[in-house]
This record gives structure tokens, C-alpha cells and sequence, in this order.
């Protein structure tokens, strides 16, 4: 059958018009990248959320904090998932862009040091004993256990850590050694948890550290070091919800964000709608992938936050060791 002119002229249009509604649906896509730590969390929110909202895709990425953070302040990304505040360099170079960012604390994790099932010496590290071993003058020279206690093995210790792009790299270099990013380089390193899991899981020699959630994921697999903090007077602490609610799991607990893209936020509806969703389900889902969640009062709060759009980090530029969920909630946003 032939086609009149006006025909196909027709049929031309309905393709042009289908084709435009195919880009506009391929458009509601909301990019997430950054913390390994925080992307459990962020994974079940989109997970849940694309249930509802089916014509909108989340995409999760897992590039490290610091990784994470140079997509978004380039404007890569609408959302940068961040196991540790923005720091000066990347608030810096956030506005040599033109991006502002709301900042959103949606949870508190304990981050944990691992050692070997097989391990029955290690189960309690001073702060002191973590520094002795991690700091950058360890390197080549603290390569054994009884280095550390003299009581413990004449044995070659393996390191596990996370990538010097990590959120979790950076708190806990500046929580144990006094200095963001002042580690020892001489171990094995990877952005990727489980990689870190297997290592530690294989000999009975290593150690390692990373997110609360992945050991309660594999803590068949592993032990969890306790803690000793002389400035804490609790003696030994295991990293667990009800201490970290308690604040005696110090100096290791520390507060995960996600920052988000103001004109992300007021330009695509999704980013609300996504946002908006997160901090309504965050408490629930973050409970379910092992992390311990805020008060309601500071879901609240972030709501508010975000709802007017309030820029800028409570944080300095720095992370701050120590800190209580109450600490958090009460300090002031800078910009």
C-alpha cells in the first residue's frame, strides 16, 4: 500500500514525537557516585524508590569519597555519597565551578578493624598500638606482631586498607595517626570491601579495617578488634550499634552523608523526588544494611535542611574526631 505525502508526513512526526518522549524518559536518570561505605545504603534506597517511581533510574557508583567528590564538583553527579565531611580543596573547588551543595548526615557507622578468626592475640588494639602499626614511619620497619606487644608472635603481619581515595582511608588516618591521609603505604589497599574481607579472611596473620556493615556481613568470616581509647576511660569497646549510640565506640564512630547538587535539586524533579524518599526511608534501610541510624530528630532536621535548600557543611572542611550523633545535630552550617 502507497503512502500519501501527508501520510508519511504524519507518520514522521509520531516518530519524531516518540523518539523525543524516549529521550525525555532516558533523561530522568539520577547519578549517585563516591563512598563504598555509604553505598549499601544508597543502593536499597534506589532500589525501593525504583519501585514506585519506575520511569526514573538511580545509578550508584563506587569511586571513594575523594573519587566520588571530583565527579560532583565538576558536576558530573547529582548526589556524592561521603564517608567523611567535604574537605577545603573540594569545597574549593565546588565553587571554582559554580556547584552548591547541600550537605545531609543519614547515618553512623563504626568503623572496624579486623583481624584473622585464627587470631587469639589481637583481640583488644590501644589507639597507640593502631597508630604504631598504620603510621607512615611503619613502614618497612613495624612488620611484626610482637613489634606491637612483645608477647604476641615472631610473625609477618599483612595490612588490608582501603584506597587513598577513600572516605574511610581519610577518617581513619586522621583518627589514629592525627592527620588526614599520613598512612604508612607498604599494604595492601583496594576501594573494593569485600576485597579487603577475602584478604583478611585468608591469612591468619592480616588485619584490616573498613565499614561496621561489611564486618556484619561477613562477621562469620572475621573478628572485630575492641577498641581501647585513652581519652574515651571505657577501656576495650567492640564496635556494635549500642555503643556507637552510647558514643563509647570512639574515636572510630563516625557520621555518613550524601551532599547533593542544589540545581540538581530545583532542575530535575527525580533528584527531589529521590532525595525527598531517602531521608523519608533512610532509618529503616539503613538499620538494614548494618548502620546505625539518627535520631528522628536529625532526619528532621535534614528534611528541613533540604527542603530549603541550605547550603554549605557543618564540618570546616575537616573531619572531626570523636563526634556524638548529639554533636552532630547541633552544629551550624558554614558556607
Amino acid at each position: 500500500m502507497k503512502l500519501k505525502l501527508g501520510q508519511w508526513a504524519a507518520l514522521a512526526a509520531l516518530a519524531v514525537s516518540a523518539s523525543a518522549g524516549m529521550a525525555r524518559a532516558a533523561e530522568k536518570v539520577v547519578k549517585v557516585d563516591g563512598s563504598s561505605t555509604v553505598a549499601p545504603v544508597s543502593e536499597a534506597t534506589a532500589e525501593e524508590f525504583q519501585k514506585t517511581m519506575k520511569d526514573v533510574k538511580v545509578t550508584v557508583g563506587t569511586s571513594g569519597t575523594g573519587g566520588g567528590f571530583k565527579k560532583f564538583c565538576r558536576g558530573e553527579t547529582d548526589i556524592s555519597d561521603a564517608s567523611r565531611p567535604i574537605q577545603q580543596k573540594e569545597i574549593d573547588e565546588a565553587k571554582k565551578n559554580g556547584i552548591d551543595f547541600i550537605e545531609l548526615p543519614i547515618c553512623f557507622d563504626a568503623l572496624t578493624v579486623v583481624i584473622n578468626k585464627d587470631n587469639t592475640w589481637a583481640d583488644t588494639m590501644t589507639v597507640d598500638e593502631l597508630k604504631k602499626l598504620w603510621e607512615p614511619d611503619a613502614a618497612g620497619k613495624i612488620t611484626k606482631w610482637n613489634q606491637i606487644r612483645p608477647e604476641w608472635p615472631d610473625a609477618k603481619i599483612e595490612l588490608y586498607g582501603p584506597g587513598t581515595d577513600s572516605g574511610t582511608f581519610d577518617y581513619f588516618t586522621e583518627a589514629v595517626n592525627g592527620k588526614s591521609k599520613a598512612s604508612r603505604p607498604d599494604y595492601t589497599a583496594s576501594e573494593d570491601d569485600n576485597i579487603l574481607v577475602k584478604g583478611v579472611e585468608g591469612s591468619k596473620n592480616a588485619i584490616g579495617y573498613f565499614g561496621f556493615s561489611y564486618y556484619m556481613a561477613h562477621k562469620d568470616r572475621l573478628k572485630a578488634v575492641k577498641i581501647d581509647w585513652k581519652q574515651n576511660k571505657n577501656g576495650p569497646v567492640e564496635p556494635s550499634k549500642e555503643n556507637v549510640i552510647k558514643g563509647t565506640y570512639q574515636p572510630l564512630s563516625r557520621p555518613l552523608f550524601i551532599y547533593v547538587n542544589k540545581k540538581s535539586a530545583q532542575t530535575k524533579p527525580e533528584v527531589r523526588k529521590f532525595v525527598e524518599f531517602y531521608l523519608n526511608n533512610v532509618s529503616k534501610l539503613a538499620e538494614e544494611v548494618k548502620y546505625v541510624a539518627l535520631p528522628e530528630a536529625a532526619y528532621e532536621m535534614a528534611k528541613s535542611r533540604f527542603a530549603k535548600l541550605e547550603t554549605g557543611t557543618a564540618f570546616g572542611g575537616h573531619s572531626e574526631v570523636g563526634m556524638s550523633i548529639e554533636e552532630l545535630m547541633k552544629k551550624p552550617l558554614q558556607n
